[in-house]
């Protein structure tokens, strides 16, 4: 009989010896990851396959991802789905590895399938793979590569928080060279955003349609509308350009995007802010409010723009409101009080005007977390809120019984609206791994050598998890909580350990700041 358990164990030592970590001190072990990758193979036809196929899916798996485990089973498992899916879409091309937003090649996109739609999407999920060559690849793709030889704009094509995204990636895979590397292009790509879609009230405008949410309530495919998302993402940039230029000693470039940076956010308070609604919405290109509460009013707390007030915190109460966001798969796009809610288009057509669309859904959830992270004023939010939607998202990953990830949902069924169209399987436009590290377990990336984690595990929610295998500042973590230390046999409480040695140990399951070794 062959021993299932030895072949995982030499695949993955093999695995980690040709990829330079053999050394690491690998608490958890792969069985889960081999039991997961076995059946989410065993449902798919696997009608494209891409760099890593079905066949290679659990090595490469086990040699680039953090390991995790809970006693939420549909947490766990949608973790590592979305691993699975993840991984589906990393393409190797002449021009570097990219990753794809739908599995099936669409008429919209450009050179090998690609689309910048979820870019932003795409490295702050990456951002914890062992190898970051892949996404440095794909970001030289889209600042080098992406418009070249093409009759229309590609990188453009659609809003984008890359230079945010960049930075954050940076911050868990420091690389200095790389930035100094991409940062002209970086600023360059800057200057060209204000150029196309900066009004002379210093606001953004953006159609729907080119952020991604065609036929939303708010506005349409050709309404010139200044809207929370582009403004939030441009912020978002300018912050980062600004820290990257400090990192990097460039006091110019840190002046020049403080300003920017300052300008846009009291703009998007002052003008985007509607205080009768207390929400932040669209701006119509002829004046006035939109009225009308999206999700996209979230949006700014993914980039921590707002100011920290309780005038600001009370938007979030429409998180729980049933007449709100609030619906049984999960956060709606568009408040469902709204009289002309989930009444476009044919249902089936990529509307954004109610409808759960895990773009909006991982946004939202970002934005909730860096809410109770780190702002004071909190609202009704709290850990068991963003636990209980991040739970449902979980859940709402599913279709006929098994799990799938498509573009959007009926918010009272589940739905999937885009039925059985092939596009929609496997669909890359949304974070869901991210949320899980950086949020839940609450791994913050920092500049320093200071290691951060602020959980969002609700106070007795669980008694164990762990998170093991992170790549972080070239060293490797485990995080783990065992109440009575009888699950791991590691010891009682909250333990961290860098390369295989405990750096902390604390009684309670609550934020930490430790310095690594």
């Amino acid at each position: 009989m062959i021993n299932t358990r030895n072949l995982i164990a030499a695949a993955t030592l093999s695995l980690c010896t040709i990829t330079g970590f053999a050394q690491q001190k690998i608490i958890l072990g792969t069985e889960k990851l081999k039991k997961y990758v076995t059946y989410f193979n065993s449902i798919d036809t696997e009608a494209v396959k891409n760099y890593v196929p079905n066949a290679e899916a659990f090595t490469w798996l086990a040699g680039q991802i953090p390991l995790f485990e809970c006693p939420d089973e549909v947490l766990e498992q949608n973790y590592y789905y979305r691993w699975w899916t993840y991984r589906k879409h990393l393409v190797k091309t002449p021009e570097g590895f990219i990753f794809t937003e739908f599995i099936e090649p669409v008429k919209h996109a450009g050179k090998y399938n690609s689309i910048s739609c979820a870019l932003g999407h795409h490295l702050y999920e990456g951002r914890w793979l062992k190898d970051n060559s892949y996404l440095q690849d794909y970001v030289k793709f889209w600042l080098y590569h992406a418009d070249v030889g093409q009759t229309k704009q590609r990188f453009h094509q659609f809003s984008s928080w890359i230079d945010d995204a960049v930075y954050q990636n940076n911050l868990v895979k420091p690389d200095q060279e790389f930035l100094k590397e991409i940062l002209p292009a970086l600023d360059k790509d800057y200057t060209k955003w204000e150029a196309e879609r900066k009004l002379k009230n210093g606001l953004f405008w953006q159609n729907d349609v080119k952020d991604g949410m065609e036929e939303s309530i708010s506005g349409s495919r050709k309404d010139q509308n200044q809207r929370p998302t582009i403004n939030s993402y441009m912020y978002g940039n300018a912050i980062a350009l600004s820290k990257i230029g400090k990192m990097l000693g460039n006091k110019t470039l840190v002046s020049k995007y403080n300003l920017k940076a300052d300008s846009v956010k009291k703009l998007v308070q002052d003008s985007l802010w509607n205080p009768a609604s207390a929400f932040f919405e669209t701006r119509k290109a002829k004046g006035g409010h939109a009225e009308v509460r999206e999700a996209i009013g979230f949006i700014p707390w993914d980039f921590n723009l707002p100011d920290d007030k309780a005038t600001y915190a009370k938007a979030w109460d429409q998180l729980l409101d049933t007449a709100g966001f609030n619906a049984p798969w999960g956060l709606t796009t568009a408040e469902r009080r709204n009289p002309t809610f989930r009444t476009r288009g044919s249902g089936h057509s990529c509307e954004w005007d109610g409808a759960l669309w895990p773009f909006a859904s991982s946004q939202t959830l970002k934005g909730l977390a860096n809410l109770l992270t780190n702002y004071k004023q909190h609202g009704k939010m709290n850990a068991s809120v963003f636990y209980a939607a991040l739970h449902k998202f979980a859940a709402s990953h599913t279709k006929n019984g098994k799990p799938y990830i498509g573009e959007y949902q009926d918010e009272k069924n589940g739905e999937w609206l885009k039925g059985d169209n092939p596009r929609s399987s496997f669909y890359n436009h949304s974070t869901f791994c991210d949320l899980i590290i950086n949020n839940l377990v609450g791994i913050k990336p920092r500049t320093d050598n200071t290691l951060e984690i602020y959980p969002l595990i609700p106070k007795n929610q669980w008694d164990w998890f762990m998170l093991d295998n992170v790549s972080y500042h070239n060293k490797t973590l485990t995080v783990l909580w065992d109440k009575t230390g009888t699950k791991y046999n590691k010891g009682k409480g909250f333990l961290v350990f860098a390369d295989g040695k405990v750096i902390f140990k604390g009684k309670d399951l609550k934020p930490i700041k430790v310095q690594l070794n």
